[in-house]
């Protein structure tokens, strides 16, 4: 089940206008140097009653420079790679840079940044029920990244908690559509389709998770077992249809084994059994091939009929 978000307004990621900030580094050290050698101009001055007004304003005048450089210097700010900046301006969006390197805005713009990198989160172990109402333990690895930092940063509140909580929703809801084992010969199971079920887990995290414009690139359960009130309930059941199945292939095993016994018989003309005898032989095989201890065999010493 999608996580939609009705009723409100979903963001959209584009990219910002932001300028290189290389350049405007190069303006900011040239007024820098034009200040400092203004700066020692108006320190050789004389200081004559005459002159003294002449140097105020000259040394008033480099205020403008000064403030020139302080706007400049508010806008620079720094992208890493895979990393990306939301740029806003009195609360409405204005874009995503995903430029890496020195980058500059107005200084009014905030710029916010988020990550873009793979996160890796393994989810606590979570108690549910399978398909059947049997409780289990499961527990998954999930590898996602931001796709849209608009969606991101404005459709839901915290996008990391979003995305925590929606993990445990989605393994709980992927737990309990399928049964824990094939005791009743079902298609899919979590223990036995583990390719069906990781894919499963992607689709549904994917589909939960685009409201905030977040990526699931691969999820896979890491922890299955029976809950501890009915695992040993469960072992023992396990043990059982084991052990039936081996009987059933020992039995088909020795079946064929009789049956290719009596026909080498026959074609080799070695030995004549009426259908009673027949019935003994294969009794007799039967118990040898199928018994689980050894076999003390009864040696006849006179005919075949005594």
């Amino acid at each position: 089940m999608a996580v939609e978000l009705r009723g409100m307004k979903t963001s959209s990621e584009h990219p910002g206008s932001s300028f290189s900030g290389y350049p405007v580094l190069a303006l900011i050290a040239l007024l820098l140097l034009l200040v400092l050698a203004a700066w020692n101009i108006a320190g050789n001055m004389p200081l004559h009653d005459a002159d003294r007004a002449a140097k105020l304003t000259f040394v008033g005048l480099l205020i403008l420079p000064i403030l020139v450089l302080a706007f400049l210097a508010a806008g620079f700010f720094m992208i890493q790679p895979n990393q990306a900046a939301v740029i806003t301006m009195f609360g409405a969006y204005r874009g995503t840079e995903r430029r890496e390197g020195l980058r500059w805005v107005w200084p009014w713009m905030v710029r916010t940044k988020l990550s873009v990198r793979a996160h890796n989160i393994h989810s606590e172990r979570v108690k549910i029920n399978d398909l059947r109402g049997n409780p289990i333990e499961i527990a998954c690895n999930v590898v996602w990244r931001v796709a849209d930092t608009a969606q991101a940063s404005f459709d839901v509140d915290d996008y990391k908690e979003f995305v925590n909580i929606q993990i445990e929703a989605g393994l709980r809801t992927v737990g309990s559509r399928h049964p824990y084992d094939d005791f009743e010969n079902e298609e899919v199971t979590l223990r036995g389709s583990a390719d069906v079920i990781n894919r499963e887990l992607l689709e549904e995290l994917n589909d939960r998770l685009k409201a905030a414009g977040i990526l699931v690139d691969e999820a896979g359960l890491t922890h299955l077992a029976y809950a501890s009130e009915i695992a040993s309930a469960m072992l023992k059941r396990q043990q059982a249809d084991a052990i039936i199945a081996a009987r059933a292939k020992i039995v088909l095993g020795a079946v064929g084994m009789v049956e290719d016994a009596l026909t080498k018989l026959a074609q080799d003309d070695i030995v004549e059994l009426d259908d009673e005898r027949r019935a003994a032989m294969v009794s007799n095989l039967m118990v040898v091939l199928c018994g689980e201890k050894d076999v003390h065999p009864v040696i006849n010493a006179g005919s075949l009929y005594q």
